[in-house]
Protein backbone atom coordinates (compact mmCIF):
# COMPACT_ATOMS: atom_id res chain seq x y z
CA UNK A 1 0.00 0.00 0.00
CA UNK A 2 1.22 3.93 -0.21
CA UNK A 3 0.13 7.18 1.19
CA UNK A 4 0.52 10.20 -0.87
CA UNK A 5 1.21 13.58 0.16
CA UNK A 6 2.46 15.96 -2.67
CA UNK A 7 4.51 17.77 -0.02
CA UNK A 8 6.35 14.98 1.46
CA UNK A 9 9.35 15.67 -0.27
CA UNK A 10 9.58 19.07 1.55
CA UNK A 11 9.61 17.15 4.86
CA UNK A 12 11.78 14.33 4.23
CA UNK A 13 14.18 14.97 6.92
CA UNK A 14 11.85 15.28 9.59
CA UNK A 15 9.36 12.10 8.38
CA UNK A 16 12.80 10.37 8.87
CA UNK A 17 13.72 11.45 11.87
CA UNK A 18 9.88 10.84 13.44
CA UNK A 19 9.60 7.47 11.85
CA UNK A 20 13.12 6.40 13.65
CA UNK A 21 12.13 7.70 16.74
CA UNK A 22 9.23 5.36 16.51
CA UNK A 23 11.13 2.20 15.70
CA UNK A 24 9.49 2.08 11.99
CA UNK A 25 10.95 1.59 8.83
CA UNK A 26 10.44 4.14 6.37
CA UNK A 27 10.16 3.35 2.46
CA UNK A 28 9.80 6.67 0.93
CA UNK A 29 9.56 7.79 -2.63
CA UNK A 30 9.21 11.13 -3.97
CA UNK A 31 5.49 12.25 -2.48
CA UNK A 32 4.67 8.79 -1.28
CA UNK A 33 4.72 6.46 1.56
CA UNK A 34 5.11 2.97 1.10
CA UNK A 35 3.76 0.27 4.04
CA UNK A 36 2.64 -3.45 3.83
CA UNK A 37 0.43 -3.12 7.05
CA UNK A 38 -1.56 0.08 8.47
CA UNK A 39 0.82 -0.79 11.60
CA UNK A 40 3.75 -0.18 10.31
CA UNK A 41 2.51 3.84 9.19
CA UNK A 42 2.79 5.73 12.24
CA UNK A 43 -0.55 7.81 11.93
CA UNK A 44 0.35 10.44 14.08
CA UNK A 45 2.87 10.85 11.80
CA UNK A 46 1.04 11.70 8.94
CA UNK A 47 -1.49 13.77 10.93
CA UNK A 48 1.19 16.16 11.96
CA UNK A 49 3.05 16.14 7.98
CA UNK A 50 -0.62 17.25 7.14
CA UNK A 51 -0.87 19.93 9.40
CA UNK A 52 3.21 20.94 8.49
CA UNK A 53 1.95 22.58 5.41
CA UNK A 54 -0.38 25.58 5.13
CA UNK A 55 -3.07 25.29 2.35
CA UNK A 56 -1.80 28.48 1.03
CA UNK A 57 1.63 27.50 0.87
CA UNK A 58 0.43 23.88 -0.61
CA UNK A 59 -1.38 26.22 -3.33
CA UNK A 60 1.68 28.41 -4.26
CA UNK A 61 3.95 24.81 -4.50
CA UNK A 62 1.76 23.43 -6.69
CA UNK A 63 1.41 26.18 -9.02
CA UNK A 64 5.63 26.67 -8.81
CA UNK A 65 5.65 23.42 -10.22
CA UNK A 66 3.34 23.83 -13.11
CA UNK A 67 5.18 26.94 -14.31
CA UNK A 68 8.52 24.76 -13.77
CA UNK A 69 6.96 21.84 -16.39
CA UNK A 70 5.25 24.85 -18.35
CA UNK A 71 8.92 26.46 -19.25
CA UNK A 72 10.48 22.73 -19.69
CA UNK A 73 8.74 22.10 -22.42
CA UNK A 74 8.71 25.42 -23.85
Amino acid sequence: MSFYLMSLYRLEPWIRKEFAARGKKLDMGKCCIRFKTLDDLPLDVIAEAVGKVAVADYITIYEDSRKLLKSRKA
